[in-house]
């Protein structure tokens, strides 16, 4: 095994992650959020996780990347930690490349965000996407400061992806705090057309229209 062979292996097996392509092969990028989305604790080691400290370095290098014309973002993500979640989009929509999103599976709670922050998103037919509020553990909040920036927290969550998807604030706090929808709690779960139609997501697809049309926006900004 050569020693490029070698650091791709490397790179595979301690962050789930290709290396960046090199200019004679792809100039587009694809970037995984699979699992539990990790922030500043770390999970257990059964958990299937994406670090937020894998993922921020790796977008610096696509934004540094001249090779590169433009990020693929896979999800099949059940969220994870709030505040890393949204670092991940804003870093993501801040990028000057054009970035389409292909949600399999799930896309849920702070992958919500994640998934509309690109140009373009895409979900499957079958996958699904939970929309609920923002909490802890479950426990009663005793006190008033938590609450707040818990509040708070949720108002960036909402801001964020009205601001990047078609959906209205209204309809996505109806959403959210929708009794009923998930069992002994208040949220909703949209599968696939669901996303659509209320405007969270820009289309129905797969892995071909999301490399297809991340190529022509690739192409339409260089041109």
């Amino acid at each position: 095994m050569t020693t490029v062979e070698n650091k791709q292996l490397d790179t595979i097996t301690s962050m789930g992650q290709n290396v960046l392509p090199s200019p004679e092969h792809s100039n587009l990028h694809i970037l995984n959020i699979i699992g539990q989305i990790e922030g500043h604790v770390v999970l257990p080691p059964q958990n299937k996780t994406t670090k937020y400290e894998h993922i921020i370095p790796q977008l610096a290098a696509v934004e540094q990347n001249k090779s590169i014309q433009g990020l693929l973002v896979i999800l099949n993500t059940v969220g994870g930690d709030v505040e890393a979640g949204l670092a991940i989009a804003e870093m993501i929509r801040s990028l000057s490349k054009p970035t389409v999103s292909l949600v399999l599976g799930g896309g849920h709670s702070i992958g919500v965000p994640i998934a509309v922050s690109t140009d373009y998103s895409i979900i499957a037919e079958t996958a699904t996407m939970t929309i609920h509020p923002i909490r802890l553990t479950g426990l009663v909040i005793g006190v008033p400061q938590t609450y707040e920036y818990l509040d708070k927290m949720q108002d960036r969550v909402v801001d964020f992806v009205c601001r990047n998807s078609n959906v209205t604030s209204e309809t996505f706090r109806e959403l959210m705090f929708r009794t009923g929808g998930l069992a002994r709690d208040i949220g909703t779960v949209l599968v696939g057309k669901d996303a659509v139609d209320v405007g969270l997501i820009d289309a129905i697809g797969g892995m071909a229209m999301a490399i297809e049309r991340l190529s022509t926006l690739a192409k339409d900004k260089v041109n």
